[in-house]
């Protein structure tokens, strides 16, 4: 048993002792209501109103006994309350069944008052943690601070809470950092490095919460290279597979012609509405405790492939010629080629990096479930018409 579970096995045990001594009638009486309302399920989720937390707690909410803490940013209040409107009328449900907390991931207690904390802690039954810093340029005081300090206070929460059922936390596939070949999902620590420190600092959140898997009931997500959703296309951020989509845009029958694309290297992207479909199924089954699961297209594309499946979809024929990837990789790290091209070079790597995700456990969960990730040609239309109608996310 880890040091925190020690102590917080040493903590309700005292708290336990205590209330049995000091349970007058009267107390007797409340303690029988409050069992009654914690019938509810009480869903406490960081990172909203990002994106994707937005969109798990639409399916979440379909559960009628659901309710919602969720964390925001005070910056970010205005959105969160838009966002909860959106949800409630999405849902044809009470507003009240979300409510928002003001907070901070990287402050003691997540930066919440005493009373909205000790709340959170009585009432949470599953905790989503999505809030992290998504930039492959961030500075690392400021990726260790959100992504690894954050998380730790998530989890010492985590640890505290006396009716959690489940623990869901969102890392991502590229805590593989600079390994190549087969990445399993049983697979963690290693020495190979890291390309920034996002990768970095993801890779040192997610050993923090796998080392409490003995002790709390968790189940660890890694998304590979999320896009907008696969039926209307929709997105909040133009980054991954946004980088060729526009770079093809920017005059399709032309750029069309030339594919810069590489024969031996897959991307693997994966719809957003699969991702929160596969977590928000995971949450209901019991199979998925102390599971790390790959959220990864099974047969994901070359970026050769990709290519010309984006050419086709946008200017209605494939390539003619194919640069050379050791030509194209030495260009694209030009400082001009980002005016030129779109593509930051933060993300050139990530076009080259030659990485195979086994999904072997997510589609044993999954696939009994109907979950299944679609394939980037039925989707690829869906995403080229949301980014030519809004040309800013």
């Amino acid at each position: 048993m880890c040091l925190y579970c020690k102590k917080a096995l040493k903590v309700s045990i005292a708290r336990l002792a205590k209330a049995s001594r000091e349970l007058s009638p009267y107390r007797a009486l409340r303690h029988i209501s409050s069992k009654i309302t914690r019938s509810m399920k009480t869903i406490f989720v960081t990172g909203f109103p990002g994106f994707i937390a937005g969109r798990l707690i639409e399916l979440l909410a379909q559960d009628d006994n659901a309710r919602f803490l969720l964390l925001v940013e005070p910056r970010f209040g205005a959105r969160a309350r838009a966002e909860i409107a959106r949800l409630a009328q999405k849902t044809a449900g009470d507003r009240d069944r979300f409510h928002l907390l003001e907070g901070d991931i990287t402050q003691p207690q997540l930066g919440l008052s005493t009373m909205e904390f000790e709340r959170a802690r009585e009432e949470t039954t599953a905790l989503f943690h999505l809030a992290a810093i998504y930039d492959l340029a961030v500075a690392r005081d400021v990726a260790m601070r959100v992504n690894v300090e954050g998380t730790r206070n998530v989890n010492r929460f985590a640890l505290k809470l006396p009716r959690l059922e489940r623990y869901h936390y969102v890392s991502t596939c590229y805590v593989a950092g600079k390994r190549t070949g087969l990445i399993r999902e049983t697979e963690l620590e290693h020495s190979a490095g890291f390309r920034n420190f996002y990768e970095e600092s993801k890779y040192l959140a997610e050993l923090e919460v796998d080392r409490l898997k003995d002790c709390l009931p968790i189940t660890i997500y890694r998304p590979a290279v999320v896009c907008g959703d696969s039926k209307t296309g929709e997105t909040t951020k133009y980054d991954g597979i946004y980088y060729l989509i526009n770079y093809i845009l920017m005059q399709p029958d032309l750029l069309s012609l030339v594919n810069i694309g590489n024969k031996r290297v897959r991307l693997n992207v994966v719809p957003v509405d699969f991702v929160v479909r596969a977590m928000a199924t995971l949450a209901r089954d019991e199979r998925a405790i102390g599971a790390t699961v790959h959220l990864a297209d099974p047969e994901p594309l070359t970026t050769y492939d990709l290519f010309e499946t984006i050419a086709e979809a946008a200017a209605g024929h494939g390539s003619r010629l194919h640069v050379p990837p050791t030509l194209v990789r030495s260009t694209l790290q030009l400082p001009f080629s980002e005016t030129i091209t779109g593509l930051p070079r933060v993300g050139v790597p990530y076009f080259f990096i030659e990485q195979i995700y086994d999904t072997t456990r997510a589609r044993e969960l999954l696939e009994p479930h109907g979950v299944v990730c679609p394939s980037f040609p039925s989707y690829v239309h869906a995403l080229i018409a949301y980014v030519r109608a809004h040309p800013q996310p």
